[in-house]
């Protein structure tokens, strides 16, 4: 067990301790303020760095204060990742938890509290890049075309809005949250305009085509709605007219799924790699479909590129000037 670099005494540590919550708090507002970070973003970087703290604090033997940490070494940091994957920790989630680290230790510097230099001398953990799983665009269109009272013993105004919002995310790209983060003056009246705004990653807005038909489904529900919805409201409530919970759609989509057949990769967020893949697939040019997307850098975009290859060689022999 690694033991700390200097001793203190309690009263000091007490001090400093303290000031290292005192700066944490700081950074989580640092990120919601300036950087615009999510909530839930928020909440997972606190989760993840508090962790960080409880493994020093066996690691070190007592609770770390700002000194501490700028006394760790590399392989302190690499410590805490091996035992985080011990954990069951993988991937995406680890590389999280580092990113976490680093944004603190940049936070400490800028503040002039001191820096972790361990953190950015550490390499993230390699991630296996995984592809999308789109459906099929039968499957797609089995799914937004399908009558949902068929399936969904509710209220006629529920099932109009579950139907919206599917056919959003494959109609128009969304992620979910951002489906469910739409207010009711985002989206036009039919026969009023073409386009919703929407609220990304980051909080960016971006304007994104609706086709008419999705609108109709909006409008649908909107009239069947026992709840009165105004523009700076939620567009798609629950039951007792709060925001709607993710989980209440990923429940009607795997009851949809059920009835229709279809494979455990049908879920909402499938939709919405359907829209790019399928885009992609009839030609759509990568960069638009980025922006359509949301994504902030077309690196993230081009994983659709490896999805259908036969389709998008079919497409590069029909259209070379030199076939």
């Amino acid at each position: 067990m690694r033991k700390p670099a200097r001793s203190q005494s309690p009263l000091k540590r007490r001090t400093t301790a303290g000031g290292l919550d005192a700066a944490m708090a700081e950074w989580l507002a640092h990120l919601g303020a300036e950087r615009r970070y999510s909530p839930h973003t928020l909440s997972a970087y606190e989760r993840d760095f508090r962790q960080f703290v409880v493994f020093l604090t066996d690691h070190l033997g007592q609770k770390p204060d700002l000194g501490d940490l700028g006394n760790l070494a590399p392989q302190d940091v690499r410590a805490f990742l091996a035992a985080r994957r011990a954990q069951g920790v993988r991937g995406r989630s680890l590389m999280r938890q580092l990113a976490g680290v680093r944004s603190f230790a940049r936070f400490l510097g800028r503040t002039g509290r001191g820096a972790i230099e361990a953190a950015e001398a550490v390499r993230p953990p390699k991630v296996a890049k995984t592809l999308p799983k789109p459906l099929s665009i039968g499957a797609a269109k089995r799914i937004v075309d399908t009558d949902l009272r068929a399936f969904e013993e509710t209220a006629p105004w529920i099932v109009a809005r579950d139907a919206a919002v599917l056919a959003l995310l494959y109609g128009s790209g969304l992620r979910l949250s951002e489906a469910l983060g739409l207010k009711g003056g985002d989206v036009p009246a039919p026969g009023q305009g073409d386009s919703i705004v929407v609220t990304g990653k980051g909080r960016k807005r971006r304007m994104v085509p609706v086709l008419a038909s999705v609108l109709g489904l909006i409008a649908d529900y909107t009239a069947l709605c026992p709840y009165g919805l105004a523009r700076d409201a939620p567009l798609f409530v629950g039951a007792r007219g709060g925001p709607l919970s993710p989980r209440l759609i990923q429940l009607a989509m795997a009851r949809l799924r059920g009835a229709l057949g279809l494979p455990d990769s049908a879920t909402p967020h499938a939709l919405r790699h359907s829209f790019a893949t399928h885009l992609l697939a009839r030609g759509g040019d990568l960069r638009a479909i980025g922006e359509l997307l949301g994504h902030a850098s077309l690196s993230t975009t081009q994983i659709y590129t490896a999805v259908d290859t036969d389709a998008l060689l079919r497409i590069y022999r029909a259209s070379h000037p030199r076939k």
